[in-house]
């Protein structure tokens, strides 16, 4: 590490979205402060590179606590207001990166190039003075003192606040390999034990309903099943797969399906496909749709309630016969029918995995930070910002939301250290 490079006031670990967002609102709100930002990698930033498609899913219309899971959400509400989705518009709109809004409130940059998003990023870093040192991955951090002593592949660097931004687990490929929650521990950090989150479903390969579905996509409202009561109720697209299924609502459902199993707790899933619907308005439709087409077939009839390919396969997996006429289906099938459309059971297995993950569920517990700087209440000095923290929202820019807004809650407390309403 150069001689300039060798003591530093604040050092952000972790060039992803909350590190450089911390690093770019330190120095915007004080010039005077001198930041170093560590990245492991060669090339930062890419974790924000393939997201959303390549695209970038920047944020939301609407973020609230409402949209997030893990830690207390009156945290996650207290720090969200301190830069809510308004702010994060206006910042990039001054950094050249328009936002448009497309289905369910998703914000994408105009160009629909992550790229161009995480260059925009880098300019700004480089226009402020944020120091950026790539290819230097931080080893240890220990207490120096009243500040820190970072240990890096190429030296030291003394700092008088750390900032841990280097993710979680999920996407390791990218850099994301949990090197951080070590760094936590040695600091005195307790986690939530960490899992996926955000990630594909694997279904039995004998008795899931995805077989030949590959590509199908259906909305549908799931409903997590913890010790035989309702835990929790979603509502999206779901997408068939050759190994199970994917999708918004599939993805959103994994964090509690592996919480559960994380807890040793019995979990079970289910697939109303026709959401919103109970057992008896179904079992009265199909009633009512013998009377007006007594001759149409099972088969068909099903198909005008789900994708026909999905028909066929519920229809062979209840061994009815879909050719069939409405007019002689007994009662117990018609029954059978019904109940299948609206708790159609997918026989989870697991998950695909940190690898096709997009967030991690668990890190340090959030009551561990105080919400109005993100300081360590374990470590003074230290501060946590993004993945880093038991915080996961679910699809739809969410994530990258609690980046921005927790790195600008730390950036305002490391801009200005001495101001003693920060520390209220």
């Amino acid at each position: 590490m150069t001689s300039r490079l060798q003591s530093c006031e604040v050092a952000v670990v972790g060039a992803g979205a909350a590190g450089l967002a911390t690093a770019i609102f330190t120095r915007r709100l004080n010039p005077a402060r001198s930041v170093v930002l560590l990245e492991g990698a060669k090339r930062p930033g890419a974790k924000i590179l393939v997201s959303g498609g390549s695209r970038c899913n920047v944020t939301n219309t609407i973020v609230t606590d409402r949209d997030f899971w893990g830690g207390r959400s009156t945290i996650v509400r207290s720090v969200l207001r301190a830069f809510p989705v308004a702010d994060t518009i206006a910042f990039f709109r001054e950094i050249g990166v328009a936002l448009h809004e497309e289905a369910d409130g998703k914000l994408f940059p105009d160009t629909n190039r992550a790229r161009d998003v995480l260059d925009a990023l880098l300019r700004e870093a480089a226009r402020v003075g944020v120091t950026l040192v790539a290819d230097c991955r931080a080893l240890d951090v220990q207490r120096a003192g009243e500040g820190f002593l970072v240990t890096t592949a190429r030296g030291d660097l003394r700092a008088d606040a750390v900032v841990l931004a280097t993710g979680g687990q999920s996407l390791p490929k990218t850099g994301s390999d949990g090197a951080g929650f070590l760094l936590a521990r040695r600091l005195g950090h307790d986690l939530v034990e960490p899992t996926p989150g955000l990630v594909p479903l694997l279904l039995d390969r004998d008795t899931g309903l995805h077989r030949g579905l590959s590509g199908v996509s259906q909305d549908v409202k799931l409903t997590i099943w913890i010790d035989g009561a309702i835990g929790t109720r979603l509502t999206g697209t779901l997408l068939w797969t050759h190994f199970g299924v994917s999708g918004p609502v599939a993805m959103n459902a994994s964090r509690h399906w592996l919480r559960a199993k994380l807890e040793g707790r019995s979990v079970a899933v289910t697939a109303n496909f026709c959401t919103g619907a109970s057992f008896e308005q179904m079992d009265a439709r199909w009633t009512s749709l013998a009377t007006e087409r007594p001759k149409a077939s099972v088969q068909s009839a099903l198909a005008t309630i789900v994708p026909a390919s999905v028909a066929e396969a519920m229809l062979t997996a209840l061994r009815i016969d879909g050719t069939r006429e409405l007019a002689h289906l007994t009662r117990d099938d018609r029954r059978r029918i019904a109940h299948g459309l609206v708790a159609w059971p997918l026989p989870v297995v697991g998950t695909r995995g940190y690898n096709y993950a997009e967030v991690t569920a668990g890190g340090v517990a959030l009551t561990t930070v105080n919400p109005a700087t993100m300081e360590s209440r374990v470590c003074p000095g230290l501060y946590l910002v993004g993945e880093m923290l038991d915080v996961d929202g679910r699809i739809g820019g969410f994530n990258f939301q609690w980046a921005w807004s927790s790195g600008h809650v730390a950036a305002t407390a490391l801009a200005h250290p001495e101001g003693s309403w920060l520390k209220a």
